[in-house]
């Protein structure tokens, strides 16, 4: 495993070139998800949201979305959409994105960081654990609302 010295940004305006780049990565993430520009754009204004990162050879090849909110409980956020270039991987890239992210969290006072990853993705999680966080005794329950009509 050859690390790369991964600098990460956090992106505040979308170019063409971008655009592709964050579709290709969207592909590799999620079988079911669709690109959509205006989304991307809406991500980079909004104020609970960033956009992390990382660049190499010109190219966006990992990114990671930070999402922050306050609760009655405290300030938290949430890590989503962690996903690096199949070609890249290895590297340190998502390490570096975490990592920017924790030191996020603890800049900003925020009271916890979550993520959520599948128990199948065995070296994901050890990545995780391996930068701070912490297997939690919890179930992750969801509701979809149906397709507008």
């Amino acid at each position: 495993m050859s690390e790369l010295p991964a600098t990460v940004e956090l992106l505040s305006s979308v170019t063409d070139d971008d655009a592709r780049d964050i579709s290709h990565l969207l592909s590799q993430l999620s079988r079911t998800a669709a690109f959509d520009r205006a989304r991307l754009a809406t991500i980079i204004t909004h104020d609970a949201t960033e956009l992390l990162v990382v660049r190499a050879g010109g190219r966006i090849v990992g990114a990671a979305t930070l999402v922050t909110f306050p609760l009655p409980s405290g300030l938290r956020g949430h890590v989503d959409d962690v996903v690096v270039d199949e070609a890249m991987r290895g590297k340190g890239i998502a390490r570096a994105l975490l990592v920017r992210m924790t030191e996020l969290a603890i800049q900003r006072g925020l009271r916890t960081l979550d993520l959520t990853s599948r128990p199948a993705r065995e070296s994901a999680l050890r990545l995780y654990e391996s930068v701070g966080f912490v297997r939690r005794e919890t179930n992750v329950l969801r509701f979809t609302p149906p397709a507008p009509r």
